[in-house]
């Protein structure tokens, strides 16, 4: 009897691991429990899947408000649904139809605004999204990557920041292994992702980098948004192949899908057709759809792609006059007959009947887990990936270099060995001057240039939970040091000699060292403009034009002594000021001019003293410069905490909200 038993024990145990080998790792990639923190227990006790999440919406309103607060316009009119787990479920209608703005309400994302009106229900597995959150992931549509990280380096990072402390090295390069097979990444896991100035991985790639770093998180709920923008119609394909083997896998998956292709179409389980903020069809997407609409007498032609067929009936014609009218006639007709015939199932929660106050609450889904890692684990983390970053920028260090080379070799072939007449004291306060604006300027463009992309990545990854404010800083901080230091020193090391500037090589070395500390704080200067400006050509329009006010009062253009009251704060806070200043005392102290009339100047001192330069040291502007610089790294950490994004609060509808929209 016992070796029955046992024998039935193995033969159970060999089935059991027969199956394991056969479907591969489970739906979410979920670490074992013994490896994982409280939550992630959870989850595999209950079966080492991803917990079944269905979202329901009622009622869902979004609107935007004209300045008397009224309800101008309508871009989501009462919407009701459902997204079901192990189902993907498609957003269709053409450009200004909702679905995206649909999408960005269910994943919690729409932006915060003062115009805009949001009310409705959400609901997950029956209970008031006020009363719990799950775990959702948000594919944008935009696939944004340090550039210079491999896919295989991107991946571990993500999850070095966001699988437990606890899970050993092992399991975590196993864990990514396992994601890069999955998503079909393991062929360009070694390739760097690239951007528009170094090829990298192709499109579709990133768009399945970009689900891989999601699922890092084990999520119930994926959220798509237009995941084949930009891709030909094989990596299209592909992606969408992705979206619904994860469907398949018990995920609940929602994209927004402007006009798909045949192929693309057939795997979508359930659609969503909006026009105009409303509901055109909503169920299954087989052939239901086109059933539907073949009784209302729209037949669908033979051997026509059912996707373009959808599009172009609930879109509006402008071609001219008469078909704009008849056309959105054709929509409100079927937005009524959807509307009529088709029973929209009513929720019955008590939550339905709670106060607005008590229903209120902002769309939060839980993305990741809490945040657990210590300041000094993210720190090395991030001080890693920002060390790559810049050193593997080969495209923009190669241009830096050149572009530093060529300055320097222009201002020493303008300022070519200069003597020591009394003209060349103009000549020399020149060149200082012209030394110290090209340093700002170039360490401030490459930094406004590349900072408010990144920041979308931080913004992203701060969202999750991934790591904090501070370590992010300090990281890019110190990581930038020695390839940030190297383009002042090229600069300083070509023009000192080619000018015949004060010939020792402890007034070059402060030469160098003044002009590197000026490029830092440019830097940072740059890095609170990208947080200021909310866009890239925001940033490189308002960067140039602060730094222009920090020119005029950098001490050669205008005295120190003449400013106006009003004004005398900004030498003070003027980088070019400062390390003009500071030049000019490390090139002037102990210089002799040669003298032909008795009103000539002398010393290098009476020079400093005539542009009102002297009586101080150059570690006090050394020290005003590294002020400048700390002052600029607070303003930015200071703004990016504040400008974190927000998102709108969803409201219970009111009669009054009802009756408005019934009039409209």
């Amino acid at each position: 009897m016992e070796i029955k038993g046992l024998g039935q024990l193995l033969a159970a145990l060999a089935a059991a691991l027969f199956v394991r080998a056969v479907a591969g790792p489970g739906p979410a990639l979920l670490p074992p429990a013994e490896d994982t923190e409280d939550e992630y227990d959870e989850e595999a006790a209950e079966g080492g899947g991803v917990p079944p999440v269905t979202i329901r919406w009622d009622r869902v309103t979004c609107a935007l408000k004209n300045k008397r607060g009224d309800m101008a316009r309508f871009l989501l009119s009462n919407l009701s649904g459902e997204a079901k787990p192990g189902r993907l479920l498609a957003l269709m209608g053409p450009s200004g139809s909702g679905k995206t703005t649909l999408l960005n309400v269910l994943a919690g994302q729409l932006s915060e605004s003062p115009s805009l009106h949001l009310s409705g229900y959400l609901y997950v597995n029956d209970q008031p999204m006020s009363q719990g959150g799950y775990k959702s992931a948000y594919v944008r549509q935009e696939d944004i990557f340090f550039s210079q990280l491999t896919v295989r380096e991107t991946l571990s990072l993500a999850a070095e920041l966001q699988l437990p402390d606890t899970m050993s090295p092992e399991r975590k390069e196993k864990y990514v292994t396992d994601l890069l097979f999955r998503l079909g990444l393991v062929n360009s896991a070694d390739s760097i992702v690239g951007d528009a100035k170094v090829r990298g991985i192709s499109g579709g790639e990133k768009k399945r980098l970009s689900l891989a770093c999601e699922l890092i998180a084990s999520p119930s709920v994926i959220f798509a948004d237009e995941p084949t923008t930009g891709l030909d119609a094989f990596q299209a394909e592909k992606v969408m192949e992705t979206l619904r083997q994860l469907a398949e896998d018990g995920h609940t998956v929602i994209c927004s899908i402007h006009q798909p292709r045949g192929s693309v179409y057939s795997k979508f389980d359930d659609i969503v057709l909006l026009s105009e903020g409303e509901v055109v069809y909503m169920g299954p997407a087989k052939e239901e759809p086109l059933t539907y609409f073949a009784s209302l007498g729209y037949q669908c032609p033979d051997h026509e792609n059912p996707a373009e067929f959808l599009a172009d009936l609930i879109s509006t014609d402008y071609s001219s006059a008469e078909s704009v009218q008849s056309s959105q006639k054709r929509i409100e007709n079927l937005v009524d007959e959807f509307a009529n015939k088709v029973l929209i199932t009513e929720f019955n929660s008590p939550v339905a009947q709670l106060e607005g106050s008590e229903f209120s609450a902002k769309l939060a889904p839980k993305s990741t887990r809490k945040q657990r890692r210590g300041w000094w684990r993210q720190f090395r983390l991030l001080f890693k990936r920002a060390w790559m970053q810049a050193f593997r920028d080969g495209p923009t260090n190669k241009v830096r270099a050149r572009m530093s080379v060529a300055s320097a070799i222009i201002f020493g072939s303008v300022f070519w060995r200069m003597g020591k007449t009394q003209t060349s004291i103009q000549d020399r306060m020149g060149l200082l001057q012209v030394a110290a604006i090209n340093t700002a300027m170039a360490a401030l463009t490459k930094t406004v240039g590349v900072f408010p992309k990144e920041r979308a990545i931080v913004d992203r990854e701060r969202a999750k939970g991934s790591y904090a404010l501070g370590p992010y800083l300090s990281s890019k901080l110190l990581a930038e040091i020695p390839i940030g230091a190297a383009f002042p020193l090229i600069f300083g090391s070509i023009l000192y000699p080619m000018a015949k500037l004060h010939p020792t090589f402890s007034r070059f070395a402060k030469f160098c060292g003044i002009v590197t500390v000026e490029s830092f704080a440019a830097s940072a200067m740059g890095l609170t403009v990208g947080a200021i400006a909310p866009t890239p050509e925001a940033a490189m329009a308002l960067g140039p034009s602060l730094m222009t006010v920090f020119i005029v009062f950098g001490g050669y253009y205008v005295n120190a002594d003449n400013t106006p009251v009003i004004f005398r704060w900004i030498p003070k806070a003027s980088l070019i000021r400062w390390a003009f200043q500071g030049l000019s005392i490390n090139e002037f102290k102990g210089l002799q001019f040669e003298q032909q009339h008795s009103y000539d100047i002398q010393t290098g001192e009476q020079a400093l003293e005539r542009f009102s330069l002297g009586g101080i040291r150059i570690t006090d502007t050394l020290a005003a410069q590294g002020r400048i610089l700390l002052f600029w790294y607070w303003m930015t950490y200071l703004l990016l905490k504040k400008n974190r994004p927000r998102y709108q609060q969803l409201l219970p509808p009111s009669e009054e909200d009802q009756n408005k929209q019934q009039g409209e």
